[in-house]
């Protein structure tokens, strides 16, 4: 089975039913599906802050959501997630790609390559030290999507999936 269709199916099975985002090449095969496929009702965003509020919105009407985006991203919604999500304790996934991981990219990407995971792991509040997130791996792709869930859900919190480079793109 393809990677984006074991992953999409992962998310289904835990609950997600409503998809956000702002596309990235990394998650292409994601959005491809998306795009194809309308029983999923991907909205499209135009910036990530935007997808985290309707995110935010679609769990305050009973809906399970997922935002995706690129990493570059995450500087862009900063706000969204700590004054909207972390303080109404929201829980939503961030299913972020890891553009410039290991200084692979271009230079646009290397800064936030470098911090992104020390980003989740700095935004605190009282006892809640840092926001859940979890690498997928191809080789684990359903059971990392159910441990960042329970996390997520645990914590009451945003919590992040980070897409390596061609775990989901178009061919997998």
């Amino acid at each position: 089975m393809p990677k984006t269709t074991e992953f999409l199916d992962a998310l289904q099975a835990e609950g997600y039913d409503f998809f956000t985002g702002v596309p990235c090449s990394l998650l292409k095969g994601v959005i491809r599906r998306f795009d194809e496929d309308a029983s999923f009702g991907y909205v499209s965003a135009v910036r990530e802050d935007s997808a985290m509020g309707m995110a935010a919105g679609a769990a305050m009407a009973g809906r399970k959501p997922a935002v995706f985006m690129q990493n570059s991203g995450l500087g862009v919604c900063l706000n969204a997630i700590v004054s909207l999500n972390v303080i109404y304790e929201i829980p939503t996934l961030i299913v972020v790609s890891w553009r410039g991981k290991d200084g692979q990219d271009a230079p646009e990407h290397l800064v936030m390559g470098e911090i992104m995971t020390a980003y989740f792991d700095g935004i605190t509040l009282g006892d809640m030290k840092g926001l859940p997130w979890r690498v997928l791996s191809p080789d684990s792709v359903a059971a990392d999507v159910a441990a960042i869930t329970r996390a997520i859900e645990t914590k009451r919190m945003p919590g992040a999936l980070i897409v390596p480079k061609g775990v989901l793109d178009a061919s997998s």
